[in-house]
């Protein structure tokens, strides 16, 4: 039998780990939520943490708190950022849609702290002072994805992009067949495949720049429903520009406490732009897939870093498996926005009562999409080789050259010659110097595949 502690809430006494931080809320939590055992993620904790942070402090400054109470809280929460220890708070994800519990998870923690250096800190009246759960966790949903997306995210994206900058420098006088439909179509210059993967990128990153103002919008000091009820009028204020002060991001209150309790639309917005990076890579990666693919029966166009035998049975199989990888997080960030737009249309009246699930979301899928963009970098195109005798023969075979020819010959004469080409498995300019009066000189000009990848430009 572990040995317990008696630990008391408004409902009564409860048995707690003796040696844990948490008290009797957090295990009638422990107790209560079943369904899985998966934590809030340990981002989203650290937020609560700050929260609290801010809100001693600001709750000292505003004579709430006494000296005494305020600094020690401050310390305690600084001395959990720093040496944080996640079997601390074990709520899981899946419990009160308010995310009640994780929140006095923390506050127990905290107060449980500052007990253990002797001053009596009560976790509701003095950690919690000026908040509510329905204010404090969707806030920390905010600063934690805020942080996500600044810190860790634009920067992974920015690390993705200038290695496919790179590459498409390193191979810019390189000429391949273009494809649509997956079929052969005129031809195109390799870099313009990667330049537009990364203009791709590049316009992920802008949809997050312009979203993150609205998601710095913080419903800090709404408390209960938003109208801010036992909180001080300038807690929120003074609260969140300390918070900016020591995370180095600019966040700001909410211009309506009420919106930021009651609905999930920016969220939402994030989640939809996670979603489409989410995309982004999954159209790389299944482009690095194709252009991969042989050694002999496919493509063949590039040949991918061999990280790992392919296969258990088949010798000198190598398969392309970041891009697989980078595919799998794809298809699980797409699967979490559409749980995310059913949580945030369970905002009903002044709550939304699915927090916890949207939070950890969030979190998760910055998570992939980041590991995912370095993963594509360091192990995928810093290491990228470009076939160019196999992107050459193909070439020189492309039917599709004949589009050139349709305005000294007509669309109808080209066909013939483009078909006939196919069906000899000839190369187009002896067909077409057998089919046509024009010289050899201007077929070679006219055929010319990298002018023809040049297009108009």
């Amino acid at each position: 039998m572990k040995e317990t502690r008696t630990e008391y809430d408004s409902m009564g006494p409860v048995e707690v780990p003796a040696h844990t931080l948490y008290g009797a809320q957090t295990q009638r939590a422990v107790d209560n939520f079943s369904i899985s055992d998966q934590k809030m993620r340990a981002e989203f904790i650290r937020s609560l943490l700050l929260i609290k942070l801010v809100a001693a402090d600001t709750n000292q400054q505003l004579g709430l708190l006494n000296p005494e109470q305020g600094s020690i809280i401050v310390k305690c929460c600084n001395q959990l950022l720093t040496d944080f220890h996640m079997d601390q708070f074990p709520v899981p994800v899946y419990q009160t849609g308010s995310g009640t519990s994780t929140n006095m998870n923390v506050n127990e923690v905290v107060a449980t702290l500052c007990r253990q250096k002797n001053i009596d800190i009560h976790p509701n009246d003095h950690v919690n002072l000026g908040q509510s759960s329905n204010d404090v966790i969707p806030s920390a949903l905010l600063i934690s994805t805020v942080t996500g997306i600044i810190k860790d995210l634009l920067p992974a994206i920015d690390h993705l992009m200038v290695s496919i900058a790179g590459n498409a420098e390193r191979f810019r006088h390189i000429v391949k067949t273009g494809r649509t439909h997956l079929m052969d179509a005129l031809p195109v210059k390799i870099s313009a495949e990667f330049l537009t993967w990364n203009l791709q990128l590049d316009e992920c990153r802008e949809r997050f720049s312009s979203l993150l103002p609205r998601l710095s919008r913080l419903p800090l000091g709404g408390t209960a429903v938003g109208s801010g009820v036992n909180c001080h009028p300038d807690f929120a204020t003074k609260a969140i520009r300390f918070l900016s002060h020591i995370t180095d991001i600019s966040f700001e209150a909410s211009p309506l406490a009420y919106k930021g309790l009651s609905s999930l639309d920016t969220p939402l917005e994030a989640s939809g732009h996670l979603k489409t990076l989410a995309t982004v890579l999954l159209k790389i990666s299944n482009d690095l897939r194709w252009m991969n693919s042989g050694p002999l029966a496919g493509l063949g166009e590039i040949t991918l870093p061999p990280l790992q035998p392919g296969s258990s049975i088949m010798p000198a199989k190598v398969n392309p498996v970041i891009p697989e990888a980078v595919c799998m997080a794809a298809a699980q960030v797409t699967g979490f926005d559409c749980a995310n737009t059913v949580a945030a249309q369970s905002s009903t009246f002044q709550l939304n009562t699915m927090l916890p699930l949207i939070a950890d979301n969030l979190l998760h899928a910055l998570s992939l999409l980041t590991g995912s963009c370095y993963a594509l970098a360091d192990k995928v195109f810093n290491d990228l080789h470009v076939n160019i005798a196999r992107c050459s023969e193909s070439l020189s075979k492309n039917p599709i050259l004949v589009t050139a020819l349709v305005p000294e010959i007509g669309y109808e004469q080209a066909a013939i010659i483009g078909k006939t080409a196919v069906l000899e498995n000839r190369p187009i300019l002896d067909v077409a110097l057998e089919k046509t009066d024009i010289t050899k000189e201007k077929l070679i000009c006219l055929l010319d595949p990298m002018k023809l990848a040049d297009g108009n430009q």
